[in-house]
């Protein structure tokens, strides 16, 4: 009797762990895969090359090229802008092409590449391909977008944020992403409300799952903000969580540290847990700077098994620093992240180093205890910082160093996030 009750409980449990898994995969993701898309007519589809867009029009030939079909919107030879449809995928599609899509309007979601410097999209579904009574209601393209000016004429806006987790709703099979939920709908509009607030002209952030959610997230919630550069590499984390930067602001060189083997303090060969960001921003006009992204580990799991790994990759940055400023004692640098440990401890004081190359933190200015940047329990703390190379320091703006207070409530992320300003003369 006993078994036939344990097969009843384990089947139950099964059924229901099913009906929830199924309610995870039919659930709306946070950011539907069509918000924020460019809705443009034919005649404008280069606006949204290399991006995914809906594109409109009236459909005026359809022709066809060996194995090769195309949607034609014009006369001319080659269109200004086509439809592909591959003769792999054709047998999917409704018969004839001509008769079913040959002067009629359609809208066409799909990836807008160049072929020959015309703008095109490949179809590989007739699920991409909506046809319409009339010509849709379509977004006007501005011929010389305006840049979106800096927070503060003259000066520079740097700051850096841990968004807590900001992971999509796919799971990635190659990283153990399906321990972490993906970020809320709710949480990713706090997150993007403290943002604007913010109004940094460069952001570094930690713990983003990769670039294209990323690119989504400012796409959907933050598209006035002039954040068009997005840098990020795929890192070292098994979780898949990534350091990265936005910017207004035109990007130069970047250097990615996460393939670096080094030795640390316990004779152990290491990577950078994550990766160390090194990303040159050039404002117009203004001399360049590095912003150096870091995002050391945690003591989840225990100090004792985090200390050894952090320390390993503060004397590794710490090393890098010395080399570059070495060669140039002039370089213009500033180190941001999440140190995951406080000012006064070895891990920071040995990336801040000593003598006439020591980084310089803004919160000198403050007199008094430090504010917290870990905004959670009983381990609030300043764990977060904007060190300045001798240089940088010269252009610091006195009294500009912040910390915004939050919550998960309030602003959708555990860490508040750190801003200063720097003068660009």
């Amino acid at each position: 009797m006993a078994r036939y009750q344990f097969t009843t409980i384990a089947l139950l449990c099964f059924l229901i762990a099913s009906s929830l898994v199924a309610g995870l995969v039919h659930a709306e993701p946070p950011i539907h895969p069509d918000e924020g898309l460019k809705h443009l007519a034919w005649q404008d589809s280069r606006a949204a090359v290399g991006d995914t867009a809906f594109i409109s029009g009236k459909i005026i030939d359809v022709g066809s090229a060996g194995p090769v079909n195309f949607l034609n919107f014009d006369n001319e030879r080659p269109s200004e802008f086509v439809v592909i449809v591959f003769g792999k995928d054709l047998e999917k599609f409704p018969q004839p092409l001509e008769e079913a899509y040959k002067d009629k309007f359609v809208r066409v979601r799909g990836r807008v590449i160049l072929y020959r410097d015309k703008p095109e999209i490949i179809v590989t579904n007739p699920d991409q391909i909506e046809v319409l009574d009339a010509m849709p209601e379509t977004d006007s393209v501005d011929p010389a977008p305006s840049a979106v000016p800096l927070a503060v004429d003259g000066q520079l806006t740097v700051a850096t944020y841990n968004v807590l987790n900001m992971f999509d709703d796919q799971d990635d099979p190659y990283h153990g992403d399906e321990g972490t939920p993906a970020k809320p709908r709710a949480e990713l509009e706090l997150l993007a409300k403290s943002l604007i607030e913010l109004n940094a002209d460069v952001v570094a952030f930690q713990e983003v799952e990769n670039r294209f959610y990323l690119k989504r997230f400012i796409k959907v919630f933050l598209p006035d903000m002039g954040y068009d550069d997005i840098v990020l590499y795929e890192g070292n984390d098994g979780r898949g969580i990534d350091v990265c930067l936005v910017s207004r602001v035109p990007i130069g060189p970047v250097r990615s540290y996460r393939h670096l083997s080094f030795t640390g303090p316990d004779g152990m060969e290491r990577k950078f847990n994550r990766d160390l960001l090194a990303v040159t921003v050039e404002p117009p006009g203004a001399n360049p700077l590095e912003v150096w992204v870091v995002h050391l580990k945690s003591n989840s799991g225990g100090r004792q098994y985090a200390e050894p790994v952090r320390m390993a990759e503060a004397i590794q940055l710490r090393k890098l620093l010395d080399d570059e400023m070495a060669t140039d004692p002039e370089a213009r640098i500033v180190v941001v992240g999440d140190f995951n440990d406080t000012w006064e401890s070895e891990t920071v004081q040995t990336i801040v180093g000593d003598g006439s190359m020591a980084l310089w933190s803004a919160t000198s200015d403050l007199a008094g205890d430090l504010p917290d940047t870990y905004n959670q329990g009983q381990f609030q703390s300043m764990i977060d910082f904007i060190l300045c190379s001798p240089a940088m320091a010269k252009a610091y703006v006195d009294g500009s160093f912040q910390v915004v207070p939050g919550s998960p409530e309030s602003t959708g992320s555990d860490h508040n996030p750190v801003s200063v300003r720097f003068r660009l003369e």
